[in-house]
């Protein structure tokens, strides 16, 4: 097992009601950016209970944060906060509306160009530099609610870039499974395999000594394979919607990336596709997944063997064999949660997709990722046009 350190101060907070807590857990002197997305929130009752909740506090609103956070919306909500002197952000919504929080955090007291964020990678540490801010969580899928990272678009250039930093966790995270009811279909379907996937970038490399690490990150997948398909076609059975929300923080807490090697690269593929042309981040990576560990098959053979003893139960005679039921499991099982195995489904503008992608990994100056730092360019380009 690998040297690691494990912070994370959010304060988790599960359950029906909760959203009653607001009032206690922001500071009562607090100037409030109340962040959503849509406007759903106003649908399914929960601007409702956080408007009850936050009755003492000046609230200024800023909606609009779409399913993949602009830089150029964001920046809007920057201003705002710094004409108005605003001190603390409650982000209502799902992983976006919580990614778009955590870059205006960051960017309000930033010294500089904000892009620089997210062209350089900047890494926030001090929250003496930082707006403090908490979440309601709308929609399980991110893990974003209890973690200090995010991803968000620049549209100008079409590119889907991250941040992070310690001082970018949330104080504290509201989530209540209720809010799991209202969700559509293609959300749920979306929650699960993003959650899903999530844990195999982090779980899907090659064997370690980390031996609970990865009990942790397979009863996570056993877990949503088991609930997945249902909770979509019941999602008010609390017992499935509450079962959803906490695999999808499990997911990206940092708890099972501890001391094991990560893969990370189906994501950054991923998020070219959706900044190209706005597919669906899960179906991205349900897209280029699958392909990625053929490509890759001879350096994740082993591990994708011992996922499919352990997660599918998989009975073949050679690791081989074995990992090769894992991944037509895995495909059936995403087919199953309604995902693309395909780009071509997607756009019909597929056709120049590799060399895209490959060109902006060289000019970002990446020339190589996964765990073993063995997926070179040549890799990506082959992967990407498998996904065709």
């Amino acid at each position: 097992m690998t040297n690691f350190e494990l912070y994370n101060p959010t304060n988790y907070i599960f359950g029906k009601g909760q959203i009653a807590k607001l009032k206690e857990l922001i500071p009562s002197n607090s100037k409030i950016l109340l962040a959503y997305g849509g406007g759903s929130i106003f649908k399914n009752g929960i601007h409702e209970q956080v408007e009850s909740a936050l009755v003492d506090f000046e609230v200024v609103a800023f909606g609009g944060i779409e399913p993949n956070p602009r830089f150029e919306t964001l920046m809007k909500a920057v201003e705002l906060i710094r004409e108005q002197n605003i001190n603390f952000i409650l982000a209502v919504g799902g992983g976006s509306v919580i990614d778009g929080v955590k870059f205006i955090s960051g960017a309000v007291k930033y010294e500089g160009d904000a892009i620089d964020i997210l062209k350089k990678k900047v890494l926030f540490k001090d929250t003496s530099k930082t707006i403090p801010f908490g979440t309601v969580l709308t929609l399980p899928a991110t893990g974003s609610e209890m973690n200090s990272g995010a991803v968000v678009t620049i549209g100008a250039t079409q590119e889907k870039l991250t941040l992070g930093g310690s001082a970018l966790f949330p104080k504290f995270s509201i989530c209540d499974p209720i809010v799991v009811a209202s969700l559509p279909k293609r959300q749920l379907e979306n929650g699960v395999v993003d959650a899903f996937t999530h844990v195999m970038e982090q779980y899907l490399t090659y064997p370690h000594d980390a031996l609970l690490q990865d009990r942790f990150a397979e009863s996570i997948l056993q877990t949503l394979i088991e609930i997945g398909p249902a909770v979509v076609q019941n999602p008010s059975d609390y017992k499935l919607a509450s079962n959803l929300m906490w695999c999808a923080t499990m997911a990206l807490n940092g708890l099972i990336q501890k001391g094991v090697p990560s893969d990370w690269a189906t994501h950054m593929i991923g998020h070219e596709l959706t900044a190209l042309y706005e597919i669906d981040h899960a179906r991205t990576l349900a897209i280029i997944g699958p392909n990625l560990y053929r490509v890759m098959f001879d350096t994740k053979k082993e591990k994708l063997a011992q996922y499919g003893e352990r997660v599918w139960n998989v009975t073949g005679t050679s690791v081989e064999e074995k990992a090769n039921q894992a991944l037509e499991k895995t495909v059936d099982f995403l087919v199953k949660m309604g995902m693309p195995t395909t780009l071509s489904s997607q756009t019909k503008e597929y056709a120049k997709t590799a060399d895209v992608i490959v060109n902006r990994f060289e000019e970002r100056g990446w020339k190589a990722m996964g765990e073993k730092q063995n997926i070179t360019l040549e890799k990506v380009r082959e992967i990407v046009e498998m996904s065709y």
